[in-house]
């Protein structure tokens, strides 16, 4: 994972579900930061989010996480 941060930008924990997660969001498991990479859409709402580090987690529609995510300050 890099950690490199572009200037003007503003990171935020933030609670996740299956519809708002994004790629660039950090999630922590097991006490490792995980950033995802890749989503893909599965039946009954949920998503299975590829990490740049190569696991694979399924978040199932009634899913919560908490997640950094990196938000652009204009």
């Amino acid at each position: 994972m890099s950690t490199w941060a572009p200037s003007g930008a503003l990171a935020a924990n933030i609670e996740i579900t299956a519809i708002s997660v994004r790629c660039g969001d950090v999630i922590q498991i097991g006490g490792q930061p995980c950033r995802v990479a890749d989503l893909v859409q599965l039946p009954a709402g949920a998503k299975r989010l590829f990490f740049e580090s190569g696991e694979v987690l399924t978040m199932h529609a009634r899913s919560r996480l908490i997640a950094l995510r990196l938000t652009r300050k204009w």
